[in-house]
Parts: C-alpha cells; structure tokens; sequence
C-alpha cells in the first residue's frame, strides 16, 4: 500500500506544470489572416507607385525614399500617408489573429506597426528631417529587418519553411538592411534600396502564414499534437527570457 502511494507520488513529481498546455490544440492560421499579411506589401506598394507617378518630374523613385511622399514636400502626401497608417494597422491585426506565432514574434508585429504608424504620424518636412520620423523609421527598420530571424526561432515556422528557406531569408533580410543603412550615409540610390526592403520585410509575413497554413491542412492528429507541444515550449521559453 504505501509502495502504491509512493509510485504515485512519483509519477504526480514527474508530470510538467505545463503539460495541458502543451497538448493544447494549435491554433489554426485563418483566411482572414493570410487576406491580413497579403495586405500588406499590396498596400504599400501601391500607395508609392501611385503616389510617385503624382510626383514632380524632379522626384527620383531611386533616391528619395517613401518618406518623401507622405512628408510635407511630397505632392497628394495623404495617398502614402493613408497607406502608411493602413499598414501600421494591418501589422497590429496580423499579430492579433496569428495567435499560432510565439510572444516575441507578435511583439515585433505591433511594434512594427507602431512604427509605421508614427511614420504616418511624423511627417517627414520639406527640408531635412525630425527627431520623432527618425525613430519611428528606424525603430521600425531594426524591426522588421530582424524579425524572420525572430520567427525563425519558433519549431513550427522552421517547420514549415525549411531550413535553406529560412536561412536564406535571414540572410537576405540582414543584407538589404545594411545596404539600406549603407544608402543612408550619402548614398545614391536611398530610394531604391529602401523599397526594396520594405516590400520584402512587408512580404514575409505572409510567407510565414501560407506555410504555417499549409502545414496544418497537411498535419497528422499526431503531427499537430507534437507542434502544439513545441509551440507551448517556445512561449515558455520566451516567456523565460
């Protein structure tokens, strides 16, 4: 008898805190989520095709950056004004319906669109720049350029991508982010170099949720049982740091 009582005991020692948790069922990555992500770069880069066709014959798409669009030298700054703020918004809702991703990649969502959202709010002025548009695009610059190397760091987003695919974007994310940086200190070709980021920052979102997606419909019972475990061990472990 107290042999029986013993083993249990054990056996009740042995039991993870978190085990509930972990075989929690993973949430599935939405329609309306994918429609949110895909918003993204189509917004943007919308609003500075259209915005840049209004533009002064002196405007140059390859040297000045989208902030001189919605800034107060910019001709019909309300189209990539209210495309920024379109943005900063789809960003907050993205994190708000991807509840499958971990706490520190939805963190780095609403900050991304916090910043897009101060960018909007701080225009750049017609000669040279402010203190608040400065921070607002870097801070939102740092983001976004970090954030597949953030994502990657979830089991189920390395998952579903792969590793060379996952990689490969971190890499190319760091890359395009010092060019930018590089552009910036009297570089020629500012304009570019930051459209070229910003649509693929704007895009990975959206890559992240059709894969996640996709590996749901694919996944076994048994499948989606070992992910939602490695889930839960990811926001533990973020939760930890």
């Amino acid at each position: 008898m107290t042999t029986a009582r013993g083993r249990r005991f054990i056996d009740l020692l042995a039991v993870p805190r978190t085990q509930p948790a972990a075989m929690a069922p993973e949430r599935p990555v939405t329609r309306w989520t994918v429609a949110c992500t895909a918003m993204l770069p189509t917004v943007l880069t919308s609003a500075w095709l259209i915005a840049g066709a209004l533009q002064p014959p002196d405007y140059s798409p390859v040297r000045q950056t989208v902030s001189v669009l919605a800034g107060h030298a910019g001709s019909h700054r309300w189209i990539m004004t209210s495309a920024l703020y379109v943005v900063g918004a789809g960003y907050l809702v993205t994190a708000a319906l991807m509840t499958v991703l971990s706490a520190p990649c939805r963190a780095g969502l609403v900050l991304a669109g916090a910043a897009a959202i101060g960018v909007a709010s701080f225009p750049q002025p017609e000669h040279g720049t402010s203190q608040a548009h400065a921070v607002c695009t870097g801070i939102g610059a740092i983001t976004l350029a970090s954030w597949p190397a953030v994502a990657a760091r979830q089991h189920s987003v390395r998952a579903a991508l792969g590793a060379r695919v996952t990689n490969t974007a971190i890499v190319v994310s760091a890359l395009v982010f010092f060019w930018t940086f590089i552009e910036t200190r009297d570089g020629t070709a500012l304009g570019l170099a930051e459209r070229v980021s910003s649509v693929g920052q704007a895009c990975w979102p959206l890559v992240v949720a059709l894969a996640l997606r996709g590996a749901q419909a694919g996944a076994q019972p048994g499948e989606r049982r070992d992910d939602a475990r490695d889930g839960a061990l990811d926001a533990a472990r973020s939760q930890r740091c």
